[in-house]
């Protein structure tokens, strides 16, 4: 059996987690890298596999990996093969399988790396003269330049390239393999000669060799509902129409708008052929909500051989969908149920908007409040949106100029909220812009945001207690039970290194980052009219007082992935919000929270913080666990179980705080010369079970360091109280 597989580089470089990518036969797979639980659940099945308890035990655990030699050789060959495509040309790999206990062994791989070789020169030989033109004029941007290792995916990506540049210039049927490297060394050197050598067009190796061919656009025709493939007896069954230079070929009817199509293509009769303008045209399409299918073909003129006929194809996919969501919740064991119903239509206006109605409501029965008429909780409303390709900014940008994927975005939401205490109800109303310039980063610009909070009823028993009561006046809680308005700008940033990417990757990490701010441009109008503020020195806009302030987050994910099946992933998010000016107070719906399935999983939703503040047990005090500022560290070792089960051991820290002192929030304000002592530390296990679309996730999480204590008590991994310092989180979706 194969125990182990070990690389040993000699290296300063160490090319040996490169090769590890390489190797053909792995040992077992271990948890968390530590045991091989699944041979083990294996090796308890036995040998009757007609007994149903065997055949689960086998099907969830992991077989054997019996040594192969063969494949063991295929490694190291391919290893050594590496190694001299990055440059090491006199590389060796010695193999040796090394007997650990009885029946395994470990499979050790040497890696003699020896000198690197580099490059000290490049020329350049070319068949055709009009072809040197262009690559010498583009040399600026050669990826094989003298002083550089010499290393055959270099070259590679050279020819690459000049292919790529050749063909954004009218060259459609230049290949790479037009394009040939010698290498030529000297005697007891490192040194390196590159040729470059660039052939004249042949069909066959055997033809007379001739110039490559320019070509530029023929007819453009876009083609709807005629299928995939070129077939010229389904194009002639086609209705035909026109839209500025181009030809409309459809069947039954025209579902999307022709200047939508138009806006949509990139190429234009008559211009040189172009492999970015084709790549580009491509993705515009299959951007549209309303397509299924997108396909471009090219297709020589039949009068011209010059000119290349260019089919833009595609089929329709289902215009309108709907669906339905029902979910049972369990609040610090109060039962509720929620339900959801969604209307799509992903061609509006006959320009592939995508129109999304979705309504809801929730109920969930609260116990352990005295002193209320109603003993539940009730919330329903509905938000609409409407997604326009492109949209009103990108229709004033040049074509040439667009960005790869744009839309514009408007909703209306609509949110009501009947609990014991109060009456709360939410209207907003947004205007977004998103776009991207690669796949793998997203841009959104939030232009317009406007929300009103409005409370058309308090409970006597709220206000007596909580609100008016001199004894226990709440400023903060007063603050978020009255009528306001959120007026926001925004824009937000994100980044995925994998976005695009297919196959293993050692190592990933995405961004998230936003920054927002309310009520700059009413306090500017207020103070330039010369407004009176109202009792509580606040301007109002048509008798509602606004918020002010300014809000910043920045949210960092970097996972590193030690084989297939187990990674470790860091996480790391700050926030600060800031109130000023017309806000001595951040509304609720900015504030930030700590605990829960997502964050301190140590904590019950919005259980932790801020600072050191100690929840009094109140199912209203939760307002109270609420700052201006957030900070959340994790660090999670994720490892795959069996069959579609994972499991992941993790530690969280950090806590939220204030900016300002409030006296409802005592040690909740954020010292720099003492924060440190504020930082709560929670760990635990989970499992999630992993679907084709969605992630069930089911944490446990245990305190280990609990600031709101003082004492013996402020250290439950010393301490622990499981009633107290327990937490479970059912979730969907993973943490970060």
């Amino acid at each position: 059996m194969l125990n182990d597989v070990d690389i040993i580089s000699y290296n300063k470089d160490n090319w040996a987690l490169q090769a590890r990518s390489y190797i053909r036969q792995n040992p077992n797979s271990k948890w968390f890298g530590i045991a091989k639980v699944p041979l083990h659940i294996y090796s308890l099945s036995g040998r009757d596999s007609t007994k149903w308890i065997n055949r689960a035990l086998q099907k969830i655990g992991e077989a054997p990996v019996i040594y192969d030699s063969r494949q063991a050789e295929i490694t190291r060959a391919n290893i050594e093969t590496m190694l001299r495509n990055e440059g090491y040309l006199h590389a060796t790999v010695d193999f040796e399988p090394k007997a650990v206990k009885k029946n395994r062994v470990d499979a050790v791989y040497y890696l003699h790396e020896r000198n690197r070789y580099k490059i000290v020169g490049v020329t350049r030989e070319f068949e055709d003269t009009l072809i040197a033109q262009h690559v010498l004029a583009d040399t600026v941007n050669s990826l094989i330049k003298p002083g550089t290792p010499f290393r055959l995916n270099a070259l590679n990506s050279e020819r690459e390239r000049i292919t790529r540049m050749l063909k954004d210039i009218g060259y459609y049927r230049f290949q790479k393999e037009f394009i040939t490297f010698v290498a030529d060394t000297a005697h007891h050197s490192t040194d390196i000669n590159i040729k470059m050598k660039v052939a004249a067009f042949r069909v066959n190796v055997q033809d007379a060799p001739s110039p490559h061919k320019q070509y530029h656009f023929g007819d453009v025709s876009i083609v709807s509902d005629a299928g995939l493939r070129l077939d010229d007896n389904e194009l002639e069954l086609c209705d035909t129409a026109f839209v500025g230079e181009y030809n409309l070929l459809y069947r039954d009817d025209l579902f999307l708008r022709p200047t939508v199509l138009s806006n949509q293509t990139y190429i234009s009769p008559g211009e040189l052929y172009s492999q970015s303008k084709v790549d580009r045209t491509y993705n515009s399409f299959s951007q549209l909500s309303a397509l299924r299918y997108t396909t471009l073909r090219m297709r020589e003129n039949t009068l011209n051989d010059s000119l290349l006929d260019c089919y833009i194809m595609f089929e329709r996919r289902k215009r309108r969908s709907v669906s339905f969501e029902v979910e049972g919740t369990n609040t610090a064991g109060d039962l509720g149920a929620a339900c959801s119903f969604t209307f799509s239509d992903r061609n509006l206006f006959k320009g592939s908007e995508v129109l999304s109605l979705r309504v809801f409501g929730a109920y969930e029965a609260i116990s352990g409040l005295s002193g209320y008429i109603k003993d539940s909780y009730f919330e329903y409303g509905s938000e609409l949106s409407l997604r326009i390709p492109g949209g009103i900014i990108s229709s004033m940008v040049p074509a040439d100029k667009r960005l790869l994927k744009s839309a514009t975005q408007f909703a209306l939401k609509f949110n009501s909220q009947e609990r014991p205490e109060f009456e709360r109800q939410l209207l907003s109303a947004s205007w977004s812009y998103l776009w991207s310039k690669k796949e793998s980063s997203q841009h959104k610009l939030d232009l317009l945001d406007v929300s009103y909070i409005y409370v058309p009823w308090i409970s006597d028993t709220f206000k007596k207690e909580y609100l008016d009561s001199i004894s226990n006046r709440n400023s903060i809680l007063k603050y978020n039970y009255e009528n306001l308005l959120i007026t926001k700008l925004g824009y937000s940033f994100s980044y995925n290194s994998l976005a695009g990417k297919s196959g293993f990757q050692r190592s990933a990490f995405s961004i998230r980052t936003n920054i927002e701010s309310s009520g700059n441009v009413l306090t500017g109008m207020n103070t330039l009219l010369g407004m009176n503020k109202n009792s509580n020195n606040q301007y109002t806009f048509m008798d509602i007082a606004y918020a002010q302030y300014v809000k910043g987050d920045v949210d960092v994910t970097a996972r590193v992935n030690f084989d297939s099946k187990n990674s470790l992933v860091l996480h790391t998010a700050i926030g600060i919000a800031y109130p000023y000016g017309n806000s001595t107070i951040l509304p609720f719906e900015k504030r930030y929270f700590s605990g829960g399935a997502n964050s301190m999983r140590g904590w019950t939703v919005r259980g932790l913080g801020p600072g050191s503040f100690k929840n009094r047990n109140s199912n209203i005090d939760f307002i109270n666990q609420s700052g201006d500022m957030k900070l959340d560290m994790n660090i999670e070792l994720r490892s795959h179980l069996f069959w579609q089960i994972h499991s992941a051991l993790f530690v969280d820290a950090g806590n939220i705080w204030t900016i300002r002192s409030y006296k409802e929030q005592p040690g909740g304000q954020f010292n720099v010369k003492t924060f440190y002592k504020d930082i709560a530390l929670s760990y635990g296990m989970g499992l999630r079970f992993e679907l084709d679309f969605f992630v069930f996730r089911l944490d446990c999480g245990m305190k280990a360091i609990d600031p709101a204590y003082s004492g013996r008590d402020k250290y439950p991994l010393l301490n622990p109280n499981f009633s107290r310092d327990f937490a479970l989180h059912f979730a969907v979706g993973y943490p970060f």
